[in-house]
């Protein structure tokens, strides 16, 4: 039997592109997806994650494990920390989609410059990045910069708007620090407009795929 990997995914926004990246690293790789887009909804009303919103992504990660995941990987940096109580309660491993990122980044540069398309996602995105750098032994500067309500445009299938929105943004983070990271999956909708920057900047699926190949063995 072939091995399986579950995305948990708040949004289908990026569903196209993470099923290109699963055929492209992770062939032979049975995918299934879950999809809930009233979670993103739920967080983003309430300023972060509720009880509701914790309750459903834990049943979630036990569907994916009922159904034979080898690996579940939580595509949602907004709740991002539930998947460290979901590591306490399941059997499959759990790999959240940012977190070979922070790595990478932490890895490239000691000034770092968080890039956010909702409030959100910069607490926990901003503790991963410490943790990470914390836990590699380094000692590293984290500069958020929030350009809220482009993801919504994204969502509400603006790309124009949103890449608009975050371009001058993600130059001046450039400017300013060794390396950018965005903290949106989504965010790779930019990629196009900003190959003129020489500083890395960093988005989370390509990343991620490239850490589940080996991860898996594939």
């Amino acid at each position: 039997m072939g091995k399986i990997l579950c995305i948990v995914q708040t949004s289908p926004v990026s569903s196209g592109e993470l099923n290109q990246l699963a055929k492209e690293y992770l062939p032979g790789v049975k995918l299934i997806e879950i999809i809930d887009s009233s979670l993103i909804d739920e967080v983003v009303s309430n300023g972060g994650v509720t009880k509701d919103v914790r309750r459903r992504l834990l049943t979630y990660y036990g569907y994916a494990e009922d159904v034979g995941a080898d690996v579940i990987m939580n595509q949602c940096s907004s709740v991002g920390e539930v998947a460290d109580l979901g590591r306490q309660v399941v059997g499959v491993p759990i790999v959240k989609v940012d977190e070979p990122m922070m790595e990478r980044a932490v890895s490239l540069g000691s000034r770092i410059a968080l890039v956010a398309t909702v409030a959100t996602t910069v607490g926990p995105s901003g503790r991963l990045l410490r943790s990470v750098a914390e836990r590699m032994g380094k000692e590293i500067e984290v500069t958020e910069y929030l350009e809220d309500g482009a993801m919504l445009a994204l969502f509400a299938g603006d790309r124009e708007k949103h890449n608009q929105m975050l371009l001058g943004v993600i130059e001046k983070a450039a400017s300013e620090n060794d390396v950018v990271v965005l903290a949106q999956g989504s965010m790779t909708a930019i990629l196009p407009l900003i190959g003129h920057i020489e500083k890395p900047v960093l988005t989370s699926p390509k990343i991620a795929f490239e850490y589940l190949k080996e991860f898996m063995k594939v």
